[in-house]
């Protein structure tokens, strides 16, 4: 005989219906009748608690996927600003006019305010560029870019001051954020931007690589 004395709480019952999900199957007139609270507004049905939740998570998904659209729309147009950008420095006839390119694509297609090209030997025709500078790969003043350099890993983000004024001297303190690129064996190529949000820590550098690579591979049909 079945013991109905027993009472049982609400977790037992909890625990009950989730390891039998069909039960309300079997009784369809249980399920409209139960109430299920909100956070807000008076209590609803379980069917139409289960619609508003369906409705919610399909607008979840909607969101997610314009997030991914758009950021798949963004993605092709880097690609396709990067393939321009490696034609146009493989167009050029010398080591000034590739980096020119460079720094005309960087501040034009890709949007930079202040970019900035540091390379560790001098380069012939570019003596009265303000965005370019050579400085030994020993000098001092590029002691706070060590690390960068030795590991050849792009940076984003806010750099230290240190590294704005070698990179930026008096308008460093336009730059609030900056996409550093470190091309072993040549030297720094840095885009700052004035808007603190537009490079950031954890954002993808692949873009980047591939622009360090193509610049890297173009300088090498003019050694020394």
């Amino acid at each position: 005989m079945i013991d109905t004395t027993e009472k049982l709480g609400a977790h037992e019952v909890a625990a009950w219906l989730r390891r039998h999900p069909t039960f309300l199957k079997q009784f369809p007139d249980l399920a409209i009748s139960l109430v299920v609270p909100r956070d807000e507004g008076p209590a609803a049905s379980l069917a139409s608690y289960q619609l508003e939740v369906l409705r919610d998570k399909n607008r979840e998904l909607a969101r997610r996927l314009q997030e991914l659209f758009g950021n798949a729309q963004e993605n092709e147009r880097l690609a396709v600003r990067t393939h321009q950008l490696a034609l146009g420095l493989m167009r050029q006839d010398s080591a000034a006019g590739t980096l020119r390119a460079m720094a005309a694509s960087l501040a034009e297609d890709f949007q930079g305010d202040l970019v900035r090209i540091i390379t560790f030997a001098p380069v012939a025709g570019l003596e009265d560029s303000d965005w370019w500078q050579s400085i030994p790969a020993g000098d001092s003043r590029l002691e706070p870019f060590k690390d960068a350099i030795s590991e050849s890993e792009p940076i984003c983000g806010r750099l230290h001051p240190d590294k704005h004024a070698v990179l930026y001297a008096l308008r460093a303190d336009e730059v609030q954020s900056t996409a550093l690129l470190p091309i072993p064996g040549i030297g720094l190529v840095a885009v700052g931007s004035r808007d603190p949000n537009r490079f950031f820590p954890g954002m993808g550098t692949l873009f980047l690589r591939m622009m360090g690579e193509a610049l890297a591979v173009a300088l090498q049909r003019y050694p020394g």
